[in-house]
C-alpha cells in the first residue's frame, strides 16, 4: 500500500498567530513575523504525528491510495484514513502503467469516522491484473479551516507544536512518545487496526 497526499494544508489554514499567542510570543516589534516560518513548521509536524496516531485527516486535502490488489474479493476497500468527504477516481493502472478509469456507478463511499470503505455495487469491483495496481484518488479532512476541527484534536495539535517547540534545541535528547495530556486528548478519535497485511 502507498498513500500519497496530493495537496498540502496551505499556511493559511494553520493557526500560526493562536500558536503564537499559546507560546506567548511577543508582539508589536519590527521582526514580529520572524517565527512564522518555524511556528508553521512546528504545527505542520505536530498536524502529521496526531494523524498518524489516529488514522484522521485533520485538515482537507487530497489523497491517492495505490493497491497491488482489492482486499475484500472486489466487494469493499477499506481506506486508511477518515473522515472522506468524497471519492474523485478509482482507477486500474496494468502492468505497463496505462491506467483505465472505473465508472462512478460500479462503487459507492462508505462513509465511516473509523475505517470509511468503497463498496462494489452490482457487477462488483474490477480485477486487477498480475503486476498491475489499483488507484484510489479521495478527499478526507474535517474541513479545510482550523476552525472545522473537533476542538480537543485542535488543542493536542497545539499542545504537541509547543512541545516541539520548546525542545528545538535539545539535538532529538528529549522523549519520544507523546505528551500524556496529547495522548489523553486524542485516544477516543484512535482507529484500532485489528488487520495485518493485505491490502486494507
Amino acid at each position: 500500500m502507498m498513500l500519497t497526499e496530493q495537496t498540502t494544508v496551505p499556511v493559511a489554514a494553520l493557526p500560526v498567530q493562536e500558536m503564537k499567542d499559546h507560546l506567548r510570543l511577543g508582539t508589536g516589534f519590527a521582526d514580529d513575523g520572524l517565527q512564522d516560518g518555524l511556528v508553521a513548521a512546528h504545527l505542520r509536524a505536530a498536524l502529521a504525528a496526531i494523524e498518524a496516531r489516529t488514522g484522521k485527516a485533520l485538515l482537507a486535502r487530497r489523497f491517492v491510495l495505490r493497491l497491488p490488489g482489492w482486499r475484500d474479493s472486489r466487494t469493499a476497500q477499506s481506506l486508511p484514513l477518515a473522515p472522506v468527504s468524497g471519492v474523485v477516481s478509482v482507477s486500474v493502472v496494468d502492468p505497463a502503467g496505462s491506467a483505465t478509469v472505473v465508472p462512478a456507478d460500479r462503487y459507492r463511499l462508505e462513509q465511516d469516522m473509523a475505517r470509511p470503505r468503497l463498496v462494489a455495487l452490482g457487477q462488483g469491483l474490477p480485477i486487477i491484473p498480475d503486476g498491475g495496481a489499483l488507484e484510489i484518488v479521495f478527499d478526507a479532512g474535517f474541513g479545510a479551516t482550523w476552525s472545522a476541527l473537533p476542538a480537543d484534536l485542535a488543542q493536542a495539535v497545539l499542545l504537541l507544536a509547543a512541545e516541539f517547540y520548546e525542545f528545538r534545541h535539545d539535538g532529538g535528547q528529549g522523549t519520544a512518545a507523546l505528551p500524556l495530556v496529547v495522548q489523553s486528548l486524542i485516544e477516543r478519535w484512535r482507529t484500532v487496526r485489528i488487520l495485518g497485511g493485505g491490502c486494507a
